[in-house]
This record gives structure tokens, sequence and C-alpha cells, in this order.
């Protein structure tokens, strides 16, 4: 190439480069002079931010793999006011939205409990968390200093007050009516909710359609995006006290959280197992950078941190016996309800023998997680509160099934053999005249004879058991009765109430003055003792566990999301051995086998699958119905699964026989062989 050509082209690439720096100095000038103010204002106009990104929410299965609760993702309408500058800009935004989701019939979030119709309040009729929240927004407001509590519940202010002084705030027009006016209220009491916690944005409604996400985008409804989340999806209706509830983190849960990492509009569990396997089911949140134009459209998303979602836990219950067994307990119940038009509450618990593993635990009656917040106003004004967990919760006095405490108390202590036989005469007049206690059958014009401890258990013979306990003394009694976990917490993940043993302690607590007769009472299962079924379960799981006594609990194991990595298994060593020897478990277990063979309770177990042993129990309320209480064990030879049941109301014992005969029978049914999915298996 010759130095002219190459001169030439060279002139060519200049000019070329020259061309592009007039062209760019052009647009630059243009957008900073020309339009430049407008350039600016753009600018201003578009707003980047950062927004956590709430992880997938663990998942619930029972212990073969079956889903309990999962998640389901779903298109949510997210309303925020930060772009508005005055009031009447986000009244009239509000109410054009809300019209359109009445158009569609979808229902938004509103959670002010004040009602829609006259302003009233409602707040004896919402959840905990809802009047927590109402609370805050009160002090908040400056209308209130103390809080509201279930006991206490309606405001200082009156509500018209109230709402009038709300209306001035959020400068809504006095002449508007007031169900147009309860909605703008019902949406700015969110959006102020969130304020008090840093967040400008609520998920107003969730699982959108086609349809109204395209009006949506389409109407250009200001303050409103459309995204994407999940929520809890219930695969069973079961074991609503034992799953629990999920809500919005509020501030004084955030305290205590945040250092976690836990967003200031988290969702997290408030009550069951959603609440106890909190650190499981959480995850770890992610973050998104946000860039959004003047009219509040998003224009850019940005994944800086990606959501991790929480772990699998799987859980010590049986869905398919746990479903059986709840609908067994009901259909029981609600049978003597029809008879006699009591109501009347009743708990079942189950537990796994050497384990401690809870198969299955139900309290009557009880109600649907699915439709927990609009059920809550109905069903928290019934007469038997369906919230109520009676099985961890419910103190009941058990009765003859305390029966077989004082056996192995008297038997370890050596105040009786097994073949010690005391007589029945109707009347125990040790204490004659002051206090003559009677054995139940001296109403029916007989006695129990000469009897030792096995006859005794099985026949329930009361005078015997006055006898003994006597003799071996209510703080021998006791210190059994503490190494079976009764009178103390079971140590359930979803927590439970500790019960009372009765004692010379225990009636000084309640004011009360122990004498020597009440000793007598408590031999048989009266006096101050009171338990909840699970402790229940449990003693007779310790009973016939060779005296293992293991913490009740909940957790089977826990994985990873997508199950690849086993994170924890539940791996615990009892917590004590009851001070018992073979003799004498033998002789105990023998009068409880002998109850369900040719006792008051024989013809309900001889459809049992299995070879049983139970024992009845009638505990005194103090009104002419007693409750009824009932546990039993099985097989009889190698015991795998312990039972308890309440029945409040429910008269004797022998009453609850027939629905513990399902309920083994549903067990060891879905137990056979082949009859069940292998353990720690995904089922969807």
């Amino acid at each position: 190439m010759d130095a002219k050509q190459f001169s030439q082209r060279l002139v060519i690439l200049f000019s070329l480069f020259a061309l592009c720096l007039l062209g760019f100095f052009a647009v630059l000038f243009d957008a900073q002079v020309v339009h430049g103010e407008e350039t600016l204002q753009r600018s201003a106009s578009t707003i980047t931010y950062q927004e956590t990104v709430s992880a997938s929410r663990g998942i619930l299965t029972d212990r073969n793999g079956k889903v309990m609760v999962g998640n389901q993702m779903v298109y949510t309408l997210t309303f925020d006011s930060s772009s508005f500058s005055t009031h009447e800009e986000i009244n009239d935004a509000v109410l054009r939205l809300l019209g359109l989701l009445e158009s569609y019939g979808v229902a938004w979030e509103d959670t002010l409990p004040i009602a829609e119709q006259s302003p009233r309040y409602l707040t004896d009729a919402v959840s905990p968390t809802y009047l927590s929240r109402f609370s805050e927004f009160l002090i908040s407001r400056k209308v209130q200093t103390r809080e509201l509590t279930d006991a206490n519940p309606i405001p200082d202010i009156p509500c018209s007050t109230l709402v009038r002084r709300l209306r001035e705030e959020y400068k809504i027009p006095e002449d508007m009516d007031y169900a147009d006016a309860r909605k703008i209220l019902g949406v700015r009491y969110e959006l102020t909710l969130r304020r008090i916690m840093n967040v400008n944005a609520y998920v107003m409604a969730e699982d959108l359609s086609v349809e109204l996400i395209s009006e949506i985008n389409d109407g250009d409804y200001r303050g409103a995006s459309v995204g994407t989340g999940s929520r809890r999806r219930y695969e069973t209706d079961a074991a609503a006290h034992v799953l629990g509830t999920v809500g919005v983190i509020w501030k004084d849960e955030y305290q205590e959280l945040k250092e976690q990492g836990y967003a200031m509009d988290a969702i997290i569990g408030k009550s069951g197992v959603e609440k106890a396997f909190e650190s499981y089911l959480h995850g770890k949140d992610g973050k998104r950078l946000i860039t959004t134009n003047d009219a509040g459209k998003i224009t850019s998303e940005l994944y800086s941190v990606d959501p991790e979602p929480g772990y699998t836990v799987a859980l010590t219950l049986d869905m398919d016996f746990q479903e059986q067994v709840e609908r067994i307990l009901a259909t029981a119940t609600e049978n003597m309800t029809a008879e006699d038009g009591i109501a009347r509450g009743a708990a079942a618990a189950a537990i796994g023998v050497g384990t401690g593993e809870v198969l299955a635990l139900a309290s009557y009656p009880d109600y649907d997680l699915a439709t927990y917040h609009e059920d809550y106003t109905e069903l928290s004004q019934q007469e038997i509160s369906p919230y109520y967990n009676r099985a961890t919760s419910g103190l009941y006095a058990p009765g003859s099934t305390f029966k077989m405490v004082t056996s192995v108390a008297a038997l370890e202590s050596g105040i009786i053999t097994p073949q010690t036989k005391i007589r029945d005469t109707g009347i125990y007049t040790y204490y004659a005249p002051s206090y003559q206690p009677r054995c139940w059958v001296y109403a029916l014009g007989r006695t129990h004879g000469l009897v030792n401890v096995s006859e005794a258990i099985t026949e329930s013979c009361n005078c015997f058991f006055y006898e003994v306990g006597r003799l071996t003394g209510i703080a021998t009694i006791g210190d059994y009765a503490m190494q079976f976990g009764l009178g103390a917490p079971t140590g359930i993940e979803i927590g439970d109430r500790a019960g009372t043993l009765a004692s010379p302690e225990a009636a000084q607590k309640l004011g009360q003055t122990w004498y020597d007769g009440q000793t007598l009472a408590a031999s048989i299962g009266q006096s101050y003792n009171q338990f909840t079924p699970l402790q229940l379960a449990n003693y007779i799981a310790t009973l016939v566990g060779d005296g293992e006594h293991y913490a009740a609990h909940l957790l089977k194991n826990v994985k990873t999301y997508d199950g690849s990595t086993m994170v924890e298994v539940y791996d615990e060593a009892p917590l004590n051995t009851v001070r018992m020897s073979e003799s004498t478990r033998d002789a105990v277990l023998e009068g409880m086998h002998e109850l369900v063979r040719s006792g008051s309770v024989s013809y309900s177990f001889s459809r049992c699958v299995v070879d049983a042993g139970a024992k009845t129990g009638t505990a005194q309320t103090g009104t002419d119905t007693n409750n009824g209480v009932f546990v039993c064990f099985a097989p009889y030879d190698d015991p795998e699964i312990a039972l308890a049941l309440v029945i409040e109301k429910g008269g004797s014992g022998s009453a609850l026989a027939s629905a513990a005969v399902d309920m083994l029978n549903a067990y060891f049914s879905e137990t056979a062989p082949g009859s069940t999915v292998g353990e720690n298996t995904l089922i969807p």
C-alpha cells in the first residue's frame, strides 16, 4: 500500500470518528441544555430501592413423608403509597382499586376491628395477633396508653370518636358515606401498621386471576403492582392444633428476630409446630433491587441475594392415623351430645412406646387452618372453644387411671407384694366416723371381697387402693408419679400445661389445708390430681415401656427443602427410668390385661384386632356428670402404642372403650405389612 492510499484511509477513519463525537455531543447538548429541566425531573422521579424477597417457607410432612402443609405460588396485589403526595390522591386511588377488586369478587386484607356498617368495635372477636396490632396502632396515634388484652380488648376511646379522628387524619371527606369511608380506613390502617415497622407496601390481595392482573396492568392503577408470592397450602384438615398458624411478624417479635435477618413484614409461625420449628421453616430471605418510573411502574428487577427456602420438617404424626383419631373422637363425642344435649369437649393422645413420639394428638372441637382468620369471629364465640387444645392444655382428674401409679409405688416400697390380698367391705372405715369413703360397687349392693393388686386394677377396687395408699403415703406416691412424668410438662415442642400432682404442697399453693384422708382420694386419682391427656398417654407409654420415660415430641427429622440432605434427626435418651422391677410391671399390666379380657370393657375389646391392656377412669367434676377417662396400650406382649382419651362429662371411662378400640384398630390396620409407605419418603 502506497503512502497516498494510506493517508486517504486515515482521513476517512478520523472523519468517521469526528462524526461520532459530533453526534454524541449533539445528544448530550439536547439532553442537558435543550431538554435539561425535563431530563432532570425524569431522572429524579426514577426510584431504585432494595426489597426483601421472602424465602419459601419449609414444608411440614408426617412421619411417612406425606405433605401436611406445603406452599402454593400465587399472584399478589401490592399497594404502595410512597409515590403519592397527598392524602386525597391516596384515598381516590384506594377507592378506585377496591372497586375493581369488588367487581371481580376478590377480598382484600383488612384487619381493622371496626364494623363495616356502623362505627363499633369488634375487638372481642379478633385473633390475638390482630388485637396486638390494633393496640400498637392506637398507641401510635396517641389515643390509647394501655395495651389491649384478651381480657380487656375494648379501647378507651369511643369507636365513633376514633373513626372521626381517623377520617380527619386521612382527609376522608365528611360527606362520603360510611361504607366507602370504612373501606378506605381499612387500607389506610394497613398502610399505617406497616409504616410503624418502616415498610411502605402491603400485600392487599392474593390469588389474582389472569383477567384481573391484565386489567390492573392496563388500567394504570397507581400504587398497585402485581407480583408473585406463596401461601400455606393445607393437604389435610386434621391436626390444626398441632400444625398451628402463621402470620405477619409484629413489633415485639421483630425485636427478637431482627438479628436473625428477619424482615419487618416477614411471615412467621404464630402457634403450633409452625412456631416451635420456626428456625427450620423460615429459610433465608433474599434481596432484590427494584427500579420504578415516576408513575410507580417497575422498570427493572435484579436479585442481589437469592432467597433460600426453609427446611422440610418431618413430624412424628401419622397423618392417616391422625385423621382417623379425630374422626372417631368427634363421632363418639357428638353421639353423647345427641343423647343428652350436653355440649362437651374431648381429647386423645397416642404415643409410641420406647420413643416418646407423638403419633396422634386430637382435640375436639377443632377448626380449619385454611379458613382460620375468616372463621375466627364465629368460632371464638362458641361455648366449647375450638381453639383450645385440650390434648396439651386441658387439665382433668385422672380418676382410676392413676391406680397403676399407686400400685407401682406400693409394690416397689414393699408395702404389698403381687400376692397380697386386701378385703373390700364396701366402706373404708380407718378414719371412721369422720371420713368413710366407699367403693363404687357398694351402691350396687356388693363388694369385691379379697383382691390382690392385679384384681384390684381389673375391678377398680377403691377400698383396696384406699388402704394401700394410706400405708404407702402421699410422699412416696408423689415420687413415683413424678417419675412417670405426671404433674410436669411432657417436653412437647408446642408446649403444654404441667398440671397438678396432689400433695400437701399443692394444697398449700391453692390456699387449702391437707388432711390425712386426702391421701385416700389422691390414691385413686382424685384430690388435687389434674393432668393432660398427653401426660396420661406418656405415663402409660412409660409404664409399659420398662419404665423408660421419654419426653413427648413431634420432631422426627429435618431435611433440606429438596430432601437431599439430612439436617437433624431427633435422637434423645430417656429423661429417666422409673424404679420398677419386672414382677411389679407384670402384676400391674396383668390387671390391665384382664380388664379387656373379662372385665367391664371386654365386650368392646372383643373386636380389637390386637391383644391389649386398658384402664378406665371416672373423674369427678363437682357436677352431676363426670368426665370419662380411658387409657390403653397394645399389643400386650410387645407394646408399640399407648393411648389416652378424655371426654368431658362423658360419664364412666368404660363409655370410651369403643372409641379406643376403633383407634387401635385404625392404627394397626394402617401399620399392617405392605400398607404404608416407607418413612421419610416425600409424598405430594
